[in-house]
């Protein structure tokens, strides 16, 4: 199983890596998984393709450049999701309602049939319904995730 792990990172205050690592490293460890984690795939790519550049201060010093990579971030993970991935995680969490990459990552994800389990402490009815009508499962913690997910 590859499971991808959808969350904010442009507004998150550690662009959500630390909860990445933990998930990526218990799939792996305890249920043999691999994951699409979009810290470690968006560092890779640009390492290549803008070496030694501030990738967030693109933004407002050359947007066109910005624009430019953020087209084909997009373009790979939309991908990662629709091809590679057999589910999905997704935090949502304050910075992934201000960003949009989740929003689009969990539509891709339901369009293609990738359960979404959704793990959240934000009260359902303050959670959009277009996110909830892409969620398959919501959990209000990432240990409840785990135990529904280990055999």
């Amino acid at each position: 199983m590859n499971v991808y792990l959808s969350g904010g990172m442009e507004y998150a205050s550690d662009e959500g890596r630390r909860w990445r690592e933990e998930m990526e490293e218990w799939l792996q460890t305890e249920l043999g998984w691999t994951s699409f984690n979009p810290n470690r795939e968006s560092e890779r790519f640009l390492q290549v393709q803008s070496p030694g550049a501030d990738f967030r201060d693109l933004k407002s010093s050359n947007p066109k450049r910005f624009r430019e990579l953020v087209r084909q971030i997009v373009e790979l993970d939309c991908r990662a999701v629709a091809e590679h991935s057999d589910m999905m995680i997704c935090y949502w969490d304050e910075s992934a309602k201000r960003g949009a990459g989740t929003k689009g990552e969990i539509t891709i994800a339901r369009y293609f049939n990738k359960p979404v389990y959704l793990v959240t402490s934000i009260p359902e009815t303050d959670i959009p319904g277009w996110v909830l009508g892409c969620a398959t499962r919501i959990f209000p913690s990432f240990d409840a995730v785990r135990t529904f997910l280990k055999p």
